[in-house]
């Protein structure tokens, strides 16, 4: 295999010769090559999980999460986005909604060839299309949004620098480079605009019921305040919410933790879900630095 698992005790190995790891490329709506790896256990339950902004499929906690799946012999997908990692097509800042299609694609993909989509997972950015997703289409049951951003009017400025609004009327752009003063990607007006101009809130309200909505935020995630965490438990209707105490946005101290608690909560029958909020779990270790917040059901 291509990617190497660390830390394995003996209990958790599984036969290798059971799991195929296959790229596969799929084309979205606008003709453009999206690429992801497919962990196939055999099973055509499968999970689909997306990254972040300017992340891409390889990284942590996608690759930690498909493990924890893989090891539990549950297929998983995760791909690039259009214009990120592997994938083709030009990066844009904004463009949740172009975003919402290449998983729209991905997801019709995967259901032609028999696979049954179980849930999807996202992490930051992802977190948020796995939200309008739901809301959009409606076909799927179980969300996991991953230190996703409920104010996506925040956090700009810490990219875009001061008085960036006026700057991109003026200029109709914002070149954004590094802290050493190398070009990393341009933002237009029209992408800043998609960003300003996706909805949360209505996202939230509009995703149904019988979707289940786990939400998970690290107490010290300095990318997205762990405070806009709670406001999705306000406005979905069938919500989990847990926070890791300690841990960042990228949960690069926590990935196992992260990683039980989505499969966990995977693996939760709705039918014998208490009303208390609680996440059960067999592993106890990785509940400990979890406080699990009561939210409507």
């Amino acid at each position: 295999m291509s990617e190497t698992r660390r830390n394995q005790s003996s209990h958790e190995r599984i036969d290798k010769s059971e799991i195929q790891r296959q790229r596969l490329v799929i084309e979205n709506s606008h003709g453009e090559k999206l690429v992801g790896v497919l962990h196939d256990t055999g099973s055509i339950e499968t999970v689909v999980i997306c990254h972040g902004f300017r992340s891409s499929k390889d990284r942590i906690p996608m690759l930690t999460i498909a493990s924890f799946f893989e090891r539990a012999m549950i297929s998983s997908f995760r791909f690039d986005f259009a214009g990120n990692g592997e994938s083709q097509g030009s990066f844009q800042y904004g463009n949740y909604r172009r975003e919402v299609e290449d998983l729209r694609s991905v997801l019709q993909h995967l259901r032609g060839v028999n696979r049954e989509i179980s849930a999807i997972i996202g992490h930051s950015k992802g977190g948020n299309v796995v939200l309008l997703y739901a809301a959009k289409y409606k076909d799927v049951q179980t969300v996991v949004n991953i230190s996703g951003r409920f104010f996506l009017e925040r956090g700009i400025e810490g990219r875009l620098g001061k008085d960036y609004f006026k700057r991109i009327k003026e200029n109709g752009f914002i070149d954004v480079s590094n802290r050493k003063g190398k070009f990393e990607y341009q933002v237009t007006e029209e992408s800043l605009m998609d960003r300003l101009t996706t909805n949360a809130h209505e996202a939230c309200l509009s995703i149904h019921e019988n979707c289940r909505v786990l939400t998970v935020h690290g107490s010290n995630d300095r990318i997205v305040h762990v405070t806009e965490a709670s406001e999705f438990a306000k406005y979905i209707k069938n919500h989990k919410l847990c926070l890791i105490e300690g841990a960042d946005h990228e949960f690069t101290s926590h990935q196992h933790q992260l990683a039980s608690i989505v499969l966990s909560f995977f693996k939760l029958d709705p039918k014998k879900d208490d009303e208390s909020g609680d996440i059960s779990t067999s592993n106890q270790d990785s509940m400990r630095s979890v406080v699990t917040i009561t939210s409507r059901i």
